[in-house]
């Protein structure tokens, strides 16, 4: 559990919640890419560090657990905390927050990628900050899961990246991935049904102007496994297995 990391109190707009009052799941990774950047400013390894070193922080990995889905509450707290690194990858804690009640818990998994090359940067000879030391594991770590293979496409639909969707990088932004993996469910699945845990690996990046796929399958009635692939290449970009509640 998180003790002494970085923490924001969050008011949720309506803009970032579905008809309900729940969090868009867009929303909350985006909750959590903001904590993150915003510690690592504070921190000495944030954007304005790295980028003239020519380097960028890539996000690979996500494993996402939730007690209570954030449903009709007007604030959250989220709380991060960098766990350090190990060989060539970097980790992170998330907790949400209403009040005193833990809400979720994420762990998460980074590189450092040259701009230019984008090859894999050692992060402890990049970076060279005493606030980044190595990864050292606890009892309570949540564990990435391994995302089974997509053996029958049920559900498919196709998106084209927007100049909307980019971030800082001009890359499609992490937080856009969940939402076209989620849009080919049915309304009627979503209205019932809230992620209970979610598991994100994030393989190849997309760029504006280019077109992915999304496509869907229900390995039970409560679980989604997710595929995202390059409509050209018919590269995966991004795994997600989402088990609902």
């Amino acid at each position: 559990m998180i003790k002494n990391g970085y923490e924001r109190e969050i008011e949720l707009k309506y803009s970032e919640m579905d008809y309900d009052k729940s969090l868009k799941p867009f929303s909350l990774l985006n909750y959590f890419q903001d904590v993150a950047s915003d510690n690592a400013e504070e921190l000495g390894f944030g954007y304005s560090f790295i980028t003239p070193k020519n380097l960028m922080w890539v996000l690979l990995k996500y494993r996402i657990e939730f007690n209570k889905y954030p449903v009709d509450i007007p604030y959250v707290t989220v709380k991060t905390e960098p766990r350090g690194y190990n060989r060539m990858f970097a980790y992170r804690d998330f907790e949400m927050y209403a009040g005193k009640e833990l809400l979720g818990r994420a762990f998460s998994m980074w590189s450092l990628v040259d701009i230019d090359s984008l090859a894999i940067a050692n992060v402890e000879k990049a970076l060279q900050n005493p606030n980044f030391s190595k990864f050292e594991a606890r009892e309570d770590d949540l564990s990435f899961e391994k995302i089974q293979p997509m053996e029958k496409v049920e559900l498919q639909k196709e998106f084209e990246v927007r100049y909307n969707d980019l971030d800082v990088n001009r890359h499609a932004n992490n937080g856009n991935y969940i939402v076209w993996a989620f849009e080919p469910l049915s309304f009627e699945f979503k209205s019932k049904y809230k992620p209970k845990t979610i598991d994100l690996f994030y393989k190849k990046e997309i760029k504006y102007g280019e077109k992915l796929i999304s496509q869907v399958q229900f390995t039970n009635e409560k679980t989604t496994l997710h595929y995202l692939k390059h409509a050209q290449t018919g590269d995966d970009l991004c795994l997600i297995q989402c088990n609902w509640d």
